[in-house]
């Protein structure tokens, strides 16, 4: 059984992934574009830690849309690797790192100088959970016959919100930032 570390070593950089992405990938470059990382210390603090993070991910991830680029401008901003293993190319990762049971993705094991295993974050910031599962929950019942459109309605809408709503991307910076801090204090 490979180790995390050795999927970190096999996988792409987040910047080669991001460049190759075959769906999402113009929406993920306006979340990266359009972010600015607070000016609140937090990078020079990650600076001083020697991690380096392998984000389990699909382009077709409407979370991964919005998360990997805020993501990436921290890590680029305090020199620190991420790299990229896709999750459908070998579910043995994944499937050690469910969330509630499934496979929820994008899910960044976060990894020291060593490359053990010391932390997770994902696979979205609960600010962003609370909407998504308050969205679900306007939706009607599966055997409806409007469901289907429904759904996709509010998947639209919300991949909207994700590519706008600067609110969304400070919850994401915010939530992997406290996940963090947890991790090197």
């Amino acid at each position: 059984m490979k180790t995390e570390q050795q999927y970190f070593e096999e996988g792409s950089t987040i910047q080669v992934y991001m460049e190759n992405m075959s769906t999402l990938k113009e929406e993920s470059y306006e979340v990266y574009d359009n972010f600015t990382l607070p000016q609140d210390g937090f990078v020079e603090e990650l600076k001083q830690h020697k991690l380096h993070f392998l984000t389990i991910t699909e382009d077709w991830c409407g979370d991964a849309m919005v998360i990997n680029p805020v993501l990436r401008k921290v890590v680029e901003a305090a020199g620190l690797p991420m790299h990229v293993a896709l999750r459908d190319a070998d579910t043995d990762l994944i499937d050690r790192h469910l969330t509630n049971g499934g496979r929820a993705i994008p899910m960044v094991l976060i990894l020291n100088e060593q490359g053990e295993l010391i932390g997770k974050w994902g696979p979205r910031a609960p600010e962003v959970q609370a909407m998504v599962t308050e969205g679900r929950a306007k939706l009607p019942a599966k055997e409806d016959p409007t469901f289907d459109e429904k759904q996709k309605e509010f998947y639209t809408q919300l991949q909207k919100k994700y590519r706008t709503d600067p609110a969304i991307w400070a919850y994401v910076y915010n939530s992997f930032k406290s996940r963090l801090q947890e991790i090197i204090k």
